[in-house]
């Protein structure tokens, strides 16, 4: 990652917040689906099944769960990014496969990697990602 960030310098919090959550947001749906298809690469599947598995977890209903399971370990900031995501409407209804409630939690947590993803705290996202994708104990709270 420090490859990336030499390309692409990382963005301060203040100017992360600037930007809207549903551009924060467009940046985490990416984040999310590549977390979800590189942890499905160690899982020695074939690309048919990971395409399959792939797109049940990147997807509102899923995102959603994944939110409601993380919530009780993020910090003040990052339950405000989310909600501030939450809370965006975005110009389109929300999929057939979703709720609109789903689809709004699943927009805040897409907000939420976007940030970390963009503010370059690396280490918060793969904490978080562990804990999402079934390693609940290897993410403390946030401090």
């Amino acid at each position: 990652m420090s490859e990336m960030t030499l390309l692409f310098p990382a963005l301060s919090p203040e100017e992360a917040r600037m930007l809207s959550p549903l551009q924060l947001a467009y940046v985490g749906d990416s984040v999310h689906s590549l977390l979800v298809r590189v942890k499905l690469i160690g899982d020695n599947l074939k690309v048919k099944d990971m395409h399959v598995s792939a797109t049940r977890a990147v997807n509102a209903a899923s995102q959603a769960k994944a939110l409601q399971a993380c919530m009780e370990i993020l910090s003040e900031e990052e339950t405000a990014i989310v909600k501030r995501g939450r809370n965006a409407h975005a110009r389109h209804s929300a999929p057939k496969s979703a709720s609109t409630q789903e689809y709004a939690a699943a927009t805040g947590l897409e907000t939420l990697l976007g940030y970390l993803y963009l503010t370059g705290n690396f280490s918060r996202l793969t904490a978080l990602a562990h804990y999402l994708y079934g390693e609940e104990n290897s993410c403390p709270p946030h401090d």
